[in-house]
């Protein structure tokens, strides 16, 4: 961790630093930290169990329950599974200040089916999902119980839960659902990563299902009949010559395709999935404009080479990942920043990408994604794998950046603002 190369963040908010100092001087706050370490096997029990329910996404019901009794039985107030089947609850501050949600996700990649039982070999756990968020939905957990431990009296009221469908065509659905529903000031997301990383900024995405059809055919018998095909070999054509920027980085593919009944059919259908992404909305949506541009010209272009109208298209958004920007200056990076430092690492601000923070960044609310300590690997894949060395570091920052957001009674104010909404 100390010799990472990726950017690392040198300038530091006084507030924040001080507001860290104050809680690292409160024999509460170092009563949780010192119980975080401690509690190192539970939090990994917990991973492992939480791991070995299955929770591919639209399908996190299980564990989903299972995370419900945690926060139960740790005394939260107000829990609740809401109707997209995010699992929270608040742990009660002063009466006063803003509010933090500090998150995982429930769903993995993978498919119904997939064996998800944890193996161990040589202190590493292997697992599909053992680190992504097996390891984020552990953490939660963990900063409560630490919280709890030492009795810490926040000012603001620290929120706790998990999210569904942040994978893949999950969409981020469970974090949208909440932030429609509910209003904080502040948000944690907790992903498997080393405990000085933090993720600020937020790439989008827009996916498409998009499907020609016409009235297909026989190859001979039927030759000069437009081609469904054709017609999408003619829009990826032309996707594949568009130009995008480099800077903010904007990217496209056509990542599946699919049609035709044999090798002497004119195709009466066809069909491709596009992903297009980008660190700036203006420039996503500027992508898209010209993409579906390429479609419509392309069955246009069909039709006209048989003098025919019997292409038509289908344009489905199948997936809406909104971009957002946010300046290092946030109080949620530099409280985060602050934290880190107070533990001996050096801050490391990663590159964009998509995680649950991408909705409240999107929505000008501070939001960061924090690393859950351990390490880990083959991310998304069936070898997945935890290494739980010294991970109780995760959950020491992910504690102190909420504290310090929320503020500690008698001990620091909070750095964080209430929103003009709520106030």
């Amino acid at each position: 961790m100390k010799n990472d190369t990726r950017p690392t963040a040198r300038t530091h908010s006084d507030a924040a630093t001080e507001a860290v100092q104050r809680l690292m001087g409160a024999n509460a706050v170092r009563a949780a930290l010192a119980f975080a370490e401690t509690d190192h096997a539970r939090t990994v029990e917990d991973q492992i169990r939480l791991t070995e329910i299955p929770a591919p996404t639209f399908h996190e019901h299980d564990r989903g329950q299972a995370f419900l009794a945690e926060l139960e039985s740790l005394g939260l107030s107000d829990v609740k599974v809401d109707a997209t089947g995010n699992v929270y609850g608040v742990r009660k501050g002063a009466g006063r200040g803003p509010t933090v949600f500090v998150s995982a996700h429930l769903d993995t990649v993978f498919p119904e089916g997939t064996d998800t039982e944890v193996r161990q070999r040589n202190g590493v756990l292997y697992a599909p999902g053992i680190a992504d968020d097996g390891r984020g939905l552990a953490v939660v957990l963990a900063v409560l119980r630490a919280l709890n431990h030492a009795n810490v009296q926040t000012v603001g009221d620290l929120w706790f839960g998990a999210t569904v469908g942040e994978e893949g065509l999950g969409d981020l659905r469970g974090v949208k659902a909440f932030f429609d529903e509910n209003q904080v000031d502040g948000f944690i997301s907790v992903e498997p990563d080393a405990p000085n990383r933090i993720t600020y900024l937020a790439t989008g995405s827009h996916r498409y299902r998009i499907t020609f059809r016409g009235p297909g055919g026989h190859s001979f018998g039927d030759f000069g009949t437009p081609s469904a095909i054709h017609a999408m070999g003619r829009a990826i054509a032309a996707i594949a010559d568009l130009e995008v920027p480099e800077n903010p980085k904007t990217t496209f593919t056509v990542g599946v395709v699919r049609g035709g009944t044999s090798i002497n059919t004119i195709a009466a259908e066809a069909e491709m999935m596009v992903d297009i992404r980008s660190d700036s909305e203006p420039a996503l949506l500027a992508l898209e404009s010209n993409l579906l541009a390429c479609v419509h010209e392309a069955v246009s272009a069909e039709n006209a080479r048989w003098n025919q109208q019997g292409i038509q298209v289908s344009v489905e958004l199948v997936g809406n990942r909104p971009a957002g920007q946010q300046s290092v200056d946030s109080p949620a990076v530099q409280n985060a920043m602050a934290a880190i430092r107070s533990l001996g690492f050096m801050p490391s601000l990663d590159e964009p990408s998509s995680t649950d923070a991408n909705v409240p960044i999107h929505l000008g609310v501070p939001a960061v994604t924090l690393g859950g300590g351990g390490r880990c690997g083959g991310i998304h894949t069936l070898q997945e794998f935890y290494h739980p060395e010294d991970g109780h570091h995760g959950v020491q920052v992910v504690l102190l950046t909420a504290l310090a957001m929320v503020g500690v009674s008698e001990v620091s104010e909070p750095t964080l603002s209430v929103s003009p909404s709520r106030a």
